[in-house]
C-alpha cells in the first residue's frame, strides 16, 4: 500500500514552512551582515566567511536525509530543524550585538550562531524535499517546485523589508527583541503547518529493513547510482556558475556600464524578476493542459544551461562594446534570469522525481547528496566569483579584461552543466532500451 499523495493544500503548507526557513536565513545573511560593515565598522569579510561557514556545515545533509529516511517520518526533522535554525537565529543577533564592546567573544559566538544556522537549514530543508519526493505526485511536481520556491522567495522579501522598517532607527535592543520575534514567529508557524501533515494514512510504508544499514553504506549506496553520481555534478556546476555571478553582477555593471548604486541594484532586481518568469513559464510548460508541447521538463533543465551560457557570453561581449555603442544590458540581464530561473526549477522537479528512482528509502539521502552539493556549489561560488575577478583584474590589469575573463569562464560552467544533463538524457535512454518493453518515465512525466 502507497500513502495517499499531497494535494496542494499539503503543499502550500510545505511552502509557507520554506518561507519561515528564507526569513530567518535572510535576517542572518543580509540584515546582520549589513549591521556588520556599517554600524559596526567590521571587516566585510567577516560576515562572508560567517555565510560562507554555514553552507559548509550544509555538508551534513546527506546524514540528515538518511535520519528522515529510517524514521520514515520526516515531521521531527522538520520541526527541530526550524527549532535550532530560530534559536542560531537569535543567536547571531546576539553575537552581533557582543560585537560591538567584545570583538572576540561575539565572533565566537556567531561561529557557533552560523554553525546552527546551517545545522537547522540542513535538517529541515532536507527532510521537506525528500518528503515533497515521496507524497508529491508526479505531475504536479514543477508546479509544486515553483509554488515552494516562491512562497521562500516571499519569506525572504516580506522579512527584509519589515524588519528593516522594525530596526530602523537601529539600536541593539530592537536588533534582538525583533530577531526573537522573528524566531518565535517562524517556529510557531511551522508547527502548526506540520500539525497532521503526516497523518497515519500520510506515512509512506516502511521501507525494507536492508536499506536502512549504517549511514556510510546507504551513503556509499547512494553514491554508487549512476544517475544520483551524475545529478550531483549537475547540481554542483550549474549551481557554481549561477551562485558566481551575484556578488560580480552589481560591480560589473558600475565599473564597466557607469550605472549609479542605485541603477546597479534596480538591474539586480530585473535579474530577479528574470527568474521569477522561467520559474512561472516550466511551472505553466508541464501543467497536465500543455504538457509535452512546449517542452519536457528535462529539455527546460538543459536548455536553461544552455541559455545562460548565451546570456553571460552577451555579458562578456557587453565589455567590448559599451565603448562604442550602448549594450541592451537590461534586456541581457532579463534574459539570463528567465533561464536561471527555467533550468533551477527544472532541476528541482528533477531531484524530486530522481530522489526514488534507486528505489524507496533512500529518498532523504539522495536530497541530502544534492542539497550537500548546491550549499557547497553556493559557498565557493561567491569566492570564485569575486576572487576571479580580483585575479583577473590583477594580471591583466584592467576591469574590463577581468570581467570578461570571468563571464567566459561561468559560460564554461553552464556549458558544461548542460552536457552532464545531456549525458544523463543518453543514459536513460540506453536504460530504456535495454528493458523495453516496460515504459520508464523521465522526469518530465511522460513516457519516453
Amino acid at each position: 500500500m502507497t500513502a495517499p499523495a499531497f494535494g496542494w493544500l499539503q503543499i502550500a503548507r510545505l511552502g509557507l514552512i520554506q518561507a519561515c526557513l528564507g526569513a530567518v536565513v535572510v535576517v542572518t545573511t543580509s540584515t546582520l551582515n549589513r549591521i556588520m560593515v556599517v554600524e559596526l565598522a567590521l571587516p566585510a569579510l567577516l560576515p562572508g566567511f560567517l555565510v560562507a561557514w554555514h553552507y559548509a556545515v550544509q555538508i551534513i545533509r546527506p546524514r540528515m536525509g538518511y535520519g528522515a529516511d529510517k524514521g520514515r517520518r520526516s515531521t521531527p526533522w522538520m520541526m527541530g530543524g526550524m527549532v535550532v535554525l530560530s534559536c542560531g537565529g537569535l543567536m547571531a543577533a546576539i553575537a552581533t550585538v557582543w560585537m560591538q564592546n567584545t570583538p572576540l567573544a561575539g565572533m565566537a559566538l556567531a561561529v557557533l550562531s552560523f554553525s546552527l544556522i546551517g545545522i537547522g537549514v540542513s535538517a529541515c530543508g532536507t527532510s521537506l524535499l525528500a518528503l515533497m519526493a515521496k507524497q508529491v505526485p508526479e505531475e504536479r511536481r514543477a508546479q509544486a517546485a515553483t509554488m515552494v520556491w516562491l512562497m521562500m522567495i516571499m519569506g525572504f522579501a516580506i522579512t527584509a523589508g519589515t524588519v528593516g522598517k522594525l530596526i530602523d532607527p537601529y539600536s541593539p535592543e530592537i536588533l534582538i527583541k525583533v530577531s526573537a520575534g522573528v524566531s518565535i514567529i517562524t517556529v510557531l508557524i511551522t508547527a502548526a503547518c506540520l500539525w497532521r501533515l503526516e497523518k497515519p494514512g500520510h506515512v509512506a510504508p516502511p521501507a525494507p529493513r536492508k536499506n536502512f544499514g549504517d549511514f556510510k553504506s546507504a551513503f556509499k549506496d547512494v553514491y554508487a547510482e549512476p544517475l544520483a553520481r551524475q545529478f550531483t555534478l549537475f547540481v554542483f556546476l550549474s549551481m557554481l556558475a549561477y551562485s558566481a555571478q551575484d556578488l560580480i553582477l552589481e560591480p560589473f555593471a558600475g565599473a564597466v556600464h557607469g550605472m549609479s548604486p542605485g541603477k546597479t541594484t534596480q538591474l539586480s532586481g530585473w535579474h530577479h524578476s528574470g527568474v521569477l518568469i522561467g520559474m512561472l513559464a516550466v511551472a505553466g510548460a508541464s501543467s497536465q493542459r500543455v504538457r509535452g508541447r512546449l517542452g519536457s521538463v528535462h529539455a527546460w533543465m538543459l536548455g536553461g544551461c544552455l541559455l545562460s551560457a548565451v546570456a553571460t557570453v552577451g555579458l562578456s561581449l557587453s565589455t567590448l562594446t559599451s565603448l562604442t555603442w550602448p549594450w541592451p544590458l537590461q534586456l541581457n540581464v532579463i534574459f539570463l534570469g528567465v533561464a536561471n530561473g527555467a533550468f533551477s526549477i527544472a532541476a528541482i522537479a528533477t531531484m524530486m522525481r530522481l530522489a526514488g528512482n534507486g528505489g524507496p528509502g533512500k529518498e532523504g539521502t539522495r536530497m541530502g547528496l544534492w542539497g550537500a552539493a548546491q550549499a557547497i556549489a553556493f559557498g565557493l561560488g561567491g569566492l570564485v566569483g569575486t576572487g576571479a575577478s580580483d585575479l583577473a583584474h590583477a594580471l591583466l590589469g584592467d576591469a574590463r579584461a577581468a570581467y570578461l575573463a570571468v563571464f567566459i569562464f561561468q559560460a564554461l560552467l553552464f556549458l558544461a552543466s548542460a552536457l552532464v544533463a545531456a549525458r544523463m538524457r543518453a543514459a536513460n535512454l540506453q536504460t530504456i532500451g535495454a528493458q523495453r518493453p516496460t515504459p520508464i518515465q523521465w522526469p518530465e512525466g511522460s513516457a519516453v
